[in-house]
C-alpha cells in the first residue's frame, strides 16, 4: 500500500469519512447546491452509518444542467478538432491516476466494495478515458462508391446531450464507460449517479473540468431516481439516454423517453450461466467461479450467478467451491478482506429473502445463507457467500436476478441440455464456458443467447470489447468502438458532379 493510499485509509478508518468530499451538483463547471437547498445522506455499507451529505436534486436542478449542456453543444467543445478532444481526454486519464488513492477510498466508503476492487475500478476508468482519447480522431465516416458522376460520403455527428443513469454497484467505472465515449464523439453530458453512491461521479466531473473539458460539457446532478432521474429521462433537451439498472426501472425509462423519441442504450442485468464441461481444468474453473459470483459480493450485472456443470464432475467441483466460499472472510472494504458488504440494508433484506424462500422450498443450501455483520465491529450489511445446489430450471432463484453472493448450481448431461439451461431464463447478458475442447466451446458460444461469451476466463476482455445484453438484459452496446456509434448520428451526403 502506497503512503498516500495508507494516509487516506487511515483518515477514513479513524474519522469514518474524508474531509473535502463533494456536496453540490456539478453544473456548468461549478459545484452548486440544490435549488431548494435539499440534501441527502450517503451511508457506508461496511458500518451502516452516514459518512457524507450531498445535494438532493429536483427537476429545477436537472433543467439547469440540461440547459448548460445544450449551450455547451455550441461552444468551444464543438469547435475542437477531434485530436484536441483526445488530448483533453488523455489528461482526464492522467488526473484519475494522480487521484487514484482518494478515489478508491471514497468508492469503498460509498459502495462498500473491497479496496482492491475499488483500485481496479479506478484503473479501469483511467484506461477507459485513454482508449476513447485515442479513438477521437479515428471515428471516421465512409466513402460510398456510387459511380464517377457522384460523390457520396457519411459523416458521424455527435447525437447531442446525453443522459447517463449510473448504478450503485460500479459507480466510477460505469460513469467512465458512458461519459468517455460520449465526450469522444463530441457530445455533452448530464449524469445522474445512484443516490446510494453519488460521490465519485462528482469527483470525475471535476477532474474532467480540471483537464480542460469546457464548462457545461460534463454535468452531474445527484438525487433520487424519483426526483432527479425521472426528470432527466423525460427532459425534452436530452437526445440520448444510457441507463444501467433493473429491468423494471429500464421499462420506466423507455416509457419516459418515448414521447420525446429519445434514443436509448439499456443494460438491465442478467442471470448469467457459467458452464463447466467434463473435460475442463477444474482448478481454473474453481478460481473463475469464485470471482464470477463473489467479487463485489455478487453485486455485478454480469455475475456468473448460475453454475451449470457436467454431472460427472458436479460433486467434485461444487465441493471445492463450497470449501473456498467457507474460507472467505467478511469485513469492511477498507480492510480488503475476502468479501465486503452489500450496498444497503434494503438490498441485504432482498438477497436474504431469496435464500430463505429457496430453503423453505427444500433447495439444498450447501454453504452460507445467513445475514452477518463485520466480525470486527458488529456493524454493516453482510451476507455469507452462499451456494444453492440442485436447482430446477423453473426455480425462482434460477429465473430471477438475486444480485448478491448467491451461486445457483444446475446439472447437465449433454451439450444440448447445457444450451437449454443456459438459455432458459429471460436474460441474455453474458455467459462463460470452461472446457479444453475448443470446438465444443465455439459451438456453445454460437448457440447461447448472450451479448458476450467468455471462454476459459470469466470477465475476459476489457474496455475495447463491446458489452451489452439480449432479451431482458437490454439492448445497445457499450465499450469498444461500438459505443462511439451509440453517441453518434450518421449523416449521408450525395452530390452529383
Amino acid at each position: 500500500m502506497s503512503s498516500e493510499l495508507q494516509r487516506w485509509v487511515q483518515e477514513a478508518q479513524s474519522t469514518g469519512t474524508l474531509q473535502g468530499l463533494p456536496e453540490g451538483h456539478f453544473i456548468d463547471g461549478l459545484a452548486v447546491a440544490s435549488a431548494d437547498g435539499g440534501t441527502l445522506d450517503t451511508l457506508d455499507p461496511g458500518t451502516g452509518r452516514v459518512f457524507a451529505r450531498f445535494a438532493a436534486g429536483q427537476a429545477a436542478d436537472v433543467d439547469a444542467a440540461v440547459l448548460a449542456a445544450n449551450r455547451a453543444l455550441k461552444g468551444p467543445w464543438a469547435g475542437m478538432a477531434p485530436a484536441q478532444r483526445g488530448r483533453v481526454l488523455h489528461r482526464v486519464a492522467e488526473l484519475i491516476r494522480a487521484n487514484a488513492a482518494r478515489l478508491a477510498v471514497v468508492e469503498t466508503l460509498d459502495s462498500g466494495k473491497r479496496l482492491s476492487e475499488a483500485l481496479g475500478d479506478v484503473a479501469g476508468a483511467a484506461n477507459c478515458f485513454d482508449y476513447y482519447a485515442g479513438a477521437c480522431d479515428k471515428h471516421q465516416g465512409d466513402s460510398l462508391p456510387l459511380g464517377p458522376e457522384y460523390l457520396a460520403y457519411t459523416l458521424n455527428e455527435p447525437v447531442g446531450v446525453t443522459a447517463h443513469i449510473i448504478p450503485w454497484n460500479y459507480p466510477l467505472s460505469t460513469a467512465a464507460r458512458g461519459i468517455a465515449p460520449a465526450l469522444a464523439a463530441g457530445c455533452t453530458v448530464v449524469a445522474k449517479p445512484a443516490e446510494q453512491t453519488p460521490l465519485t461521479a462528482l469527483m470525475l466531473a471535476d477532474l474532467c473540468h480540471q483537464a480542460g473539458v469546457p464548462a457545461g460539457v460534463c454535468n452531474v446532478v445527484t438525487g433520487t431516481g424519483r426526483d432527479a432521474g425521472a426528470a432527466l429521462v423525460r427532459h425534452p433537451g436530452i437526445h440520448h439516454i444510457t441507463f444501467t439498472g433493473s429491468v423494471n426501472t429500464g421499462i420506466d425509462v423507455m416509457r419516459a423517453a418515448a414521447p420525446n423519441i429519445t434514443r436509448l442504450v439499456l443494460e438491465l442485468g442478467g442471470k448469467s450461466p457459467l458452464l463447466v464441461l467434463a473435460d475442463a481444468d477444474l482448478d481454473l474453473a474453481v478460481d473463475n467461479v469464485m470471482g464470477a459470483i463473489f467479487e463485489n459480493a455478487g453485486q455485478i450485472c454480469s455475475a456468473g450467478s448460475r453454475l451449470l456443470v457436467a454431472r460427472c464432475v458436479h460433486e467434485q467441483l461444487v465441493a471445492r467451491v463450497v470449501a473456498r466460499a467457507q474460507a472467505l472472510s467478511l469485513g469492511h472494504g477498507l480492510r480488503d478482506t475476502g468479501m465486503g458488504p452489500l450496498n444497503s440494508h434494503a438490498h441485504l433484506h432482498k438477497v436474504a429473502g431469496y435464500v430463505e424462500r429457496a430453503r423453505a422450498r427444500g433447495v439444498a443450501v450447501r454453504t452460507g445463507g445467513c445475514v452477518r455483520a463485520d466480525p470486527q465491529t458488529g456493524l454493516g450489511w453482510f451476507y455469507e457467500p452462499t451456494v444453492l445446489d440442485g436447482l430446477a430450471p423453473s426455480d425462482e432463484a434460477v429465473q430471477e436476478e438475486i444480485f448478491g453472493p448467491v451461486l445457483c448450481v444446475q446439472v447437465f448431461d449433454d451439450l444440448g441440455e447445457a444450451v437449454a439451461l443456459a438459455n432458459g431464463t429471460p436474460f441474455g447478458l453474458v455467459a462463460g464456458i470452461f472446457t479444453r475442447d475448443l470446438s465444443a466451446a465455439h459451438r456453445l458460444a454460437r448457440d447461447i443467447d448472450a451479448g458476450q461469451v467468455y471462454l476459459n476466463e470469466y470477465f475476459a476482455g476489457g474496455i475495447s470489447v463491446p458489452f451489452g445484453g439480449n432479451k431482458r438484459s437490454g439492448f445497445g452496446r457499450e465499450k469498444g468502438l461500438e459505443a462511439l456509434r451509440s453517441y453518434s448520428k450518421s449523416k449521408s451526403v450525395v452530390a452529383r458532379l
